[in-house]
């Protein structure tokens, strides 16, 4: 292809491991198996629907190693430069021992032809460091949760849940924390980066710095822009497209942040789903089962909110919620910052308001306190699939009469949509069951969404006004 290959490094059971000519797009999974020769992880399905290809990496948080669970076959190798690698071969303890997670699957027969066998063990490992390491129970409901991106054809569920749930009993793993401190530190005194000159042909470019990062868009307007490439990861391994330019934000600093200011929650757009929908879990609690049934966690550990955005698909699940909560974008290139709403972002399908030069840098929501917010999707699959429709509400009731309303729905046009008629429906009249069935009649009519592989319109249209009618008894509930 006549590209310029880039050297990677990465730490790997405490040691230093370099490569040199990896192509800007290699997927991890790529590198694992043919670079390094490892077998363990697998590929099942190439799109991060399976976790067969589940590995851990570590980075530094806040001042503190923190591992997480990622699919590697739609992660480009790029990616971990001077973060640490875990597969399933870095488990076995020194003394020869099993790592519990490896060890609770043995015992609680949780394998059968085992070629899914190591990434559920990876998504164990990351578990029992997220819980095990700090003496926080593991309950079978969390279990669920987090083993939600892995799937299973053979054994069925139960004896893999309970193997999560006994790891807490045996002895505490090895897992040098202080050494994999010293890993990250040392990553962390990398080289000061250079934005890639405008004549480069290939590179794969992961700023640390907002301007760094703006520099390099308007240099490479045509180059890739990713977060977590969870969907560029896709094309690369299902269209078999290539890129020779990527421009990789997800460790821009100001991109990376969360906070509240002036009655807003902003966070940055290259923060990770699993920690954005864990904030926003806290401010809007009836909204977790929709937030923890987006992909699987491993897919929520890699994407951004920011990325999910930007891809802009009319069934992407974060669009529907940010919509109703009247979301707004900060978009910023290397000459100035404009601002707009998510629902006004999309002007077609997959096409949006972002400019060549510009990057989406923070998604700002207003925290309104006495508003009720819910949020549903139906799907074919409970867990890890994409929704066939959508739709999430925030709603303000005084004196028993709808004083705000705001609608966002997913799967009924080429767009995230605002489902305005059915809001005016019911703004400023007295909240009932009836009122609520005359707003779900209403949205049945306002799109006119297509019949995929997924569902029919007619179902869509049907499925759409009864997502809205759930609202009544949560809200009479609550």
């Amino acid at each position: 292809m006549g590209m310029t290959k880039q050297a990677l490094r990465f730490f790997k059971n405490h040691q230093s491991v370099t490569l040199e000519n990896v192509p800007a797009d290699r997927t991890l999974l790529e590198l694992i198996r043919e670079d390094l020769g490892l077998k363990g992880t697998k590929e099942g399905c190439a799109e991060g629907d399976c976790g067969a290809c589940t590995v851990v990496v570590g980075r530094m948080e806040n001042g503190k190693p923190s591992l997480h669970a990622i699919n590697s076959c739609i992660r480009f190798a790029h990616s971990i430069q001077d973060q640490v690698l875990f597969t399933v071969e870095d488990l076995q303890q020194p003394d020869g021992q099993l790592h519990p997670a490896q060890q609770a699957m043995v015992d609680e027969h949780g394998s059968q032809c085992g070629f899914c066998t190591p990434g559920f063990v990876m998504s164990l490992f990351a578990m029992y460091e997220r819980y095990v390491r700090h003496d926080i129970p593991i309950t079978r409901e969390q279990a669920q949760t987090d083993l939600s991106g892995n799937l299973c054809r053979c054994t069925g569920y139960r004896p893999i849940l309970d193997a999560a749930c006994r790891m807490p009993n045996y002895p505490k793993a090895l897992v040098s924390h202080e050494a994999l401190t010293a890993c990250l530190s040392q990553a962390t005194q990398s080289l000061p980066e250079t934005s890639p000159a405008a004549e480069a042909p290939s590179f794969y470019f992961q700023p640390q710095r907002l301007d760094s990062a703006l520099l390099a868009r308007a240099t490479h307007p045509q180059a890739l822009v990713v977060g977590g490439a969870t969907d560029a990861g896709l094309w690369v391994t299902k269209r078999h497209d290539h890129y020779a330019k990527i421009i990789d934000v997800s460790r821009v600093q100001e991109l990376c942040s969360v906070s509240e200011r002036s009655g807003e929650l902003v966070l940055g757009a290259a923060v990770p789903l699993s920690r954005a929908f864990a904030v926003l879990r806290q401010h809007f609690p009836r909204t977790q089962e929709y937030l923890d049934r987006y992909a699987g966690l491993p897919i929520r550990e890699s994407a951004t909110l920011g990325g999910n955005i930007a891809t802009g698909s009319p069934i992407g699940d974060s669009m529907p919620l940010l919509i109703a909560l009247n979301a707004q974008l900060t978009l910023r290139s290397a000459s100035g910052m404009r601002h707009c709403a998510v629902e006004s972002f999309y002007t077609g399908y997959r096409k949006n308001l972002l400019a060549a030069d510009e990057l989406i840098t923070e998604i700002s929501i207003p925290l309104e306190r006495d508003s009720f917010v819910v949020a549903y999707k139906l799907s074919k699959r409970r867990d890890d699939d994409i929704s066939i429709v959508a739709l999430a509400l925030s709603m303000a009731v005084k004196a028993g009469e709808v004083s705000a309303i705001r609608i966002g729905v997913g799967g009924m046009a080429e767009r995230p949509m605002r489902a305005m008629a059915a809001e005016q429906k019911l703004l400023g009249q007295p909240l009932s069951a009836s009122a609520m069935k005359a707003a779900a009649d209403c949205i049945e009519k306002e799109f006119t969404p297509i019949s995929d592989m997924r569902a029919s319109a007619a179902y869509r249209s049907q499925a759409i006004g009864q997502l809205l009618q759930r609202a009544w008894p949560e809200w009479s509930a609550r």
